[in-house]
């Protein structure tokens, strides 16, 4: 049986990326996914279970860290950007990008 800290199993294919926290405690190592730059924010946690394109595109978390909590997240897919509502406006995201 592997130890509760084996993450062997874990897909990391991201860059080396490590988050160090204002209150000086151990940084915490992972695996970056997207633009490699380095950012800083207030990190926030998102508890959902669903409605996650909407997350990572509601303009309301522009400039924090979002954390999504689910260990399921993009198990069922992303959403077709092209599907609008009667509006024309795009119906399964909050807006055209990731904030």
């Amino acid at each position: 049986m592997s130890s509760p800290n084996d993450f062997s199993y874990l897909d990391n294919k991201g860059d080396q990326a490590v988050l160090y926290l204002a209150d000086g405690s151990q940084p915490i190592e992972g695996h970056a996914f997207g633009a490699s730059t380095n950012v800083s924010g207030e990190v926030v946690f998102n508890t959902g279970m669903v409605g996650y394109p909407e997350a990572l595109t509601d303009p309301s978390y522009r400039g924090q860290i979002l954390v999504l909590t689910y260990p399921l997240i993009g198990n069922y897919g992303v959403p077709d950007a092209n599907v609008k509502d009667e509006l024309g406006l795009p119906l399964y995201f909050e807006s055209s990008k990731i904030h």
